[in-house]
C-alpha cells in the first residue's frame, strides 16, 4: 500500500521560468503512473506543492529528486510523509 508524501517546492534564486514546462511534464508522467494525487502553485509565486504516492520515504525522495525543479536547482524540495486525517 502506498503512503502519501507532501512535496514542498520553494523557489531559489536560481529559479528560471524555463523549468516550468519540464516540471509539468514530470508531474504529468507521475499522474499517468498513478503516483500523483494533486499539485499546484502558491498564489504568492514562491513555489508550490504536490502529493505523491510511494511505498517509503526513500522512494518518495528518489521520485521528487528527479523533478526538474530539483535537478536544476530552481527549487528546494522538502518531503514529508503525510498522514491525512480529514479529507473531502
Amino acid at each position: 500500500m502506498a503512503n502519501k508524501y507532501l512535496v514542498m517546492a520553494m523557489r531559489t534564486p536560481k529559479f528560471d521560468t524555463s523549468v516550468i514546462e519540464p516540471h509539468r511534464t514530470f508531474l504529468q508522467n507521475l499522474l499517468a503512473e498513478g503516483r500523483l494525487q494533486e499539485s499546484g502553485g502558491f498564489t504568492d509565486g514562491t513555489g508550490g506543492a504536490y502529493v505523491i504516492l510511494a511505498e517509503t520515504l526513500t522512494t518518495a525522495t528518489t521520485i521528487a529528486h528527479s523533478d526538474p525543479l530539483h535537478t536544476t536547482g530552481a527549487s528546494e524540495l522538502t518531503i514529508h510523509e503525510w498522514n491525512i486525517t480529514i479529507s473531502a
